[in-house]
């Protein structure tokens, strides 16, 4: 026991060291702003156009960083302009997303928490939690008087409504949102394949998983790229589980979407649940990933490389196949196409790698140390309404954009063609910080330029629609009572299925395990968590009905 709580001491002593690094230390500007202090609350405030503030304020938001952007956001092109316009300065304390949610729960923990959590990632369990306990800031009187822009997305999503609301009846969060006709983000990550190798190896594009597998299989061994090098990797990618994602569906598993990762319907029992990762039938879903791990098909690399070491990989031209948002943005790799819902051996031919348009509900937080809660949401809502989204996504007009004579936005050349050679993702980052996703916002193919919005994403999903999911899963909201039973056991069940699912595919279990395995995580509380499931899914029928 000793040795067990020393090990989590040091781990939080060295976690409290990384926050401390992790943040950012105001701007000058903001410091000599802040010698007096000013009024509390909306007697500081203009009820509407800029600045939000009469007096400069000054906050400091916890945020999650991607390794897309830049290392001081402070010293992009859109917080400059905003904090100029807004009278607004804010504070960023940076934390990779790796290390994110131990961070937050940390700070939480121990109460050094600050005015806001920006791209938190923070989920509907946390919101009940914190919100309940005062921790975060129950928004709804402050949504009705101060955030015109989200109130009306509000009112026009119900279902966005919906998801947001607590079980208590409270929304703590503003969210990602996207447009739920923008179908080529709710994607977002498709399964790429390269065009002038299936074009050199005579071969179409894999519409089945044996297709699929028997492309995989001649890019290792035809040498596609013809240098006489076995350097080419068939599968290459930041983890296993998107390729996963992708594949199930071709077994008719995860048909509510990517949401839901280990729950959803029974094809053969309308209306009944199903825990699909133990199901008889997923087990050739693993089998056929080990076969392409057994057979050198997908990089060695894949259960520990980083996103940014993949991508500086892929920009060598050397994957036949990965999924990202899109090879040109990510790694400068032009001539891949993405590929539709894979067609399984008994026929199933379901797209489930597709998000609701609720993607993070808790990407904005205001916790109860913030001082200026008011200004905070008109700070916020600004991003939720069209001259503010256009902003954030696109920078601004004639430095990093411009409009073309049918009213369509582009980036500026320096951005999508940059002369150093930079991706578009590099060329961005020092004007915005929405790369990397998580942010809070409302996003539209109108104002949106990245990946996703560029032809071969506009193509993905167009191979996708006929196949698609028929009904998504927004996010369930568990009870209190719930949300302890399912950080505990139902988190025990979840990390032993990923580890297990590894060893699988690996070959340091053998296949023949599975029945033992499938068993082991009935006894660790399955009939519980589908009772859990079960209450949460009635609630969420009720809600829609």
């Amino acid at each position: 026991m000793r040795n067990k709580w020393g090990a989590v001491a040091i781990a939080a002593a060295l976690a409290v060291g990384l926050l401390a690094a992790c943040k950012n230390t105001p701007s000058p500007d903001s410091a000599a702003k802040q010698t007096t202090e000013p009024p509390n609350g909306a007697a500081n405030m203009n009820m509407s156009g800029m600045p939000i503030v009469k007096e400069p304020i000054t906050l400091t938001f916890f945020t999650g960083k991607s390794g897309n952007n830049g290392n001081n956001f402070a010293d992009t092109l859109v917080w400059q302009q905003y904090r100029q316009k807004s009278n607004v300065n804010v504070n960023f304390q940076l934390v990779p997303f790796e290390n994110l949610t131990a961070l937050r729960n940390l700070s939480l923990a121990g109460g050094d928490y600050p005015d806001a959590f920006y791209s938190a990632r923070i989920g509907t369990a946390d919101l009940l939690r914190y919100g309940s306990l005062g921790l975060f800031v129950k928004l709804n009187d402050y949504i009705d008087k101060y955030a015109p822009n989200f109130k009306k997305l509000l009112d026009q999503y119900p279902d966005m409504r919906k998801g947001l609301t607590m079980p208590d009846g409270g929304i703590y969060s503003f969210p990602s949102f996207y447009d739920p006709s923008f179908l080529s983000m709710l994607i977002g990550v498709p399964l790429w394949v390269k065009q002038d190798w299936l074009d050199k190896l005579g071969m179409k594009e894999p519409a089945t998983t044996e297709e699929f597998y028997r492309y995989l299989k001649a890019v290792k061994e035809q040498d596609p790229n013809g240098n006489g090098l076995p350097d080419e990797i068939p599968y290459a990618g930041n983890g296993i589980n998107p390729l996963i994602e992708q594949i199930r569906g071709a077994w008719g598993f995860g048909n509510r979407g990517v949401g839901h990762k280990y729950v959803d319907i029974d094809p053969n029992k309308p209306g009944e649940l199903r825990f699909f990762r133990i199901d008889p039938k997923y087990k050739e879903v693993i089998d056929y990933m080990r076969r392409l791990y057994a057979e050198g098909l997908i990089d060695k690399e894949i259960f520990t490389i980083k996103t940014g070491a993949l991508y500086a990989k892929g920009q060598q031209g050397i994957f036949g196949a990965t999924i990202n948002p899109n090879p040109v943005t990510q790694m400068n790799q032009d001539g891949y196409i993405g590929l539709g819902a894979l067609k399984g051996p008994y026929g199933d031919q379901l797209y489930t790698q597709v998000k609701v348009p609720l993607i993070w509900p808790g990407a904005f937080v205001i916790t109860n140390k913030n001082k200026y809660p008011e200004a905070t949401v008109r700070w916020i809502d600004y991003f939720y309404g069209e001259e503010g989204a256009t902003f954030f996504f696109m920078g601004v007009k004639g430095q990093t954009y411009n409009e073309t004579a049918d009213g369509k936005l582009e980036y500026i050349d320096d951005i999508t063609k940059n002369p150093d050679g930079l991706t578009q993702d590099q060329a961005l980052s020092k004007y915005v910080t929405w790369l990397g996703g998580s942010y809070p916002g409302y996003v539209r193919e109108q104002y949106f330029r990245g990946s996703e919005s560029l032809p071969q994403s506009a193509k993905v999903a167009s191979k996708a629609k006929p196949h698609l999911v028929k009904e998504l899963w927004y996010n369930f909201n568990f009870t209190e009572e719930e949300n302890e039973f399912m950080s505990s056991v139902g988190s025990m069940i979840h990390s032993y299925i990923s580890d297990m699912e590894v060893k699988f595919i690996t070959g340091v279990e053998p296949m023949s395990e599975w029945d033992k395995y499938a068993d082991t995580v009935q006894k660790m509380g399955l009939p519980e968590y589908m009772q859990v499931y079960r209450s949460a899914y009635e609630r969420y029928i009720a809600k829609k009905q």
